[in-house]
């Protein structure tokens, strides 16, 4: 069930200086000085920082208790799979604190289609468009590569907090999520209709069985970003680097796709199904092939996709978790996934 937690005081003066004493403190250690004002993103889930130095801009980042598995995350897999993602110069684990170096142009503003002449909503030059599915599709295979290397560690990242999505756990908490009305009323668009609410809990014994069929795939659970889309990825130097943790959670690897896939079919208007989303799906699936067999891997992918958009409304319940006023603007998105588990994949 939802429980509100206060507004974060991250507006408060006294709550400011701790912060910037503790960046202060760390960029010392790094022959670092702040030479510039610091320049706030606030979202209800988290405060971004983007403080400018003399060795160039580094990242602060503070989340909501809910999402704060995310600093210590982010440490564990710097450590991990190292030059996987952005290593941080500092963490408080307690707090919720990150502390990053710029990571460089992202995988968006990198392959961004070209749109010549006044109208955006033009198609993309396919000549660009091949280039920049060619750079998801590298971007999707280390991505998986990651997900492998993390396999063994599962234990110690649910220690740290990260959610645990596992198919095993998902039909409790989807039982839950349909028991939190609060959540499921959403926002200025209503939350579900009553029809697709029963539709929902006639659901469940379905669900469980999708779920079974996962846990008993043979395919390891490891960490899911669960939020991995181009403007997630960063594409400065050799290789690409993974950010933006706060959604992540511990479930079966290729719930990844549901947002993946949807995000490259908007940005380059592909139908479901276009051999160019095949392409991306098995870019992704590649380091896997290397370990079982193609047929296993394909028929995880629909039950993976489908169990994952659960995730998703879980992981927004979470975001939207304190009594931020701004919340509102975004409380459709809970319910707003749970109906998307009538919708089709985009394969």
């Amino acid at each position: 069930m939802t429980v509100s937690t206060p507004y974060p005081v991250w507006s408060d003066a006294q709550w400011q200086r701790q912060a910037r004493d503790w960046i202060d403190g760390h960029l010392d250690r790094c022959g670092l000085r702040v030479d510039g004002p610091v320049e706030p993103r606030l979202r209800p889930w988290s405060l971004v920082w983007r403080v400018p130095t003399d060795g160039g801009p580094v990242w602060f980042k503070a989340n909501v208790p809910a999402t704060g598995y995310e600093a210590p995350l982010v440490a564990a897999l710097s450590r991990l799979v190292p030059g996987a993602v952005v290593a941080p110069v500092a963490v408080d684990p307690d707090r919720g604190w990150l502390l990053l170096p710029d990571g460089g142009p992202t995988l968006r503003e990198a392959t961004a289609p070209r749109r010549d002449g006044p109208d955006p909503q033009r198609p993309a030059d396919p000549v660009d468009a091949r280039a920049a599915l060619a750079r998801w599709e590298r971007a999707l295979t280390g991505y998986a590569e990651l997900q492998l290397a993390a396999v063994g560690h599962v234990d110690e990242l649910l220690a740290l907090g990260v959610p645990d999505h596992r198919p095993e756990a998902l039909p409790a908490l989807l039982a839950d999520l349909l028991d939190d009305r609060a959540a499921l009323r959403g926002g200025a668009d209503g939350g579900l209709t009553p029809e697709t609410y029963q539709r929902l809990r006639a659901y469940q014994p379905e669900f469980e069985a999708l779920c079974a069929r996962l846990a008993g795939s043979g395919l390891p659970v490891t960490v899911q970003h669960d939020d991995l889309h181009d403007g997630n990825v960063f594409v400065d130097g050799g290789r690409d680097r993974f950010f933006d943790w706060g959604d992540a959670s511990i479930g079966h690897p290729f719930g990844t796709l549901l947002v993946t896939l949807r995000s490259a079919a908007y940005t380059f208007g592909l139908e479901p199904g276009d051999p160019a989303l095949v392409r991306l799906r098995d870019a992704y699936l590649e380091p896997w092939s290397a370990r079982y067999d193609r047929r296993t891997l394909l028929a995880a992918v629909g039950p993976a996709v489908t169990t994952a958009k659960v995730g998703r409304s879980l992981a927004w319940r979470r975001a939207l978790t304190t009594d931020d006023p701004s919340r509102a603007e975004y409380a459709d998105a809970v319910p707003g996934w749970l109906a998307e588990v009538f919708e089709p994949d985009p394969l």
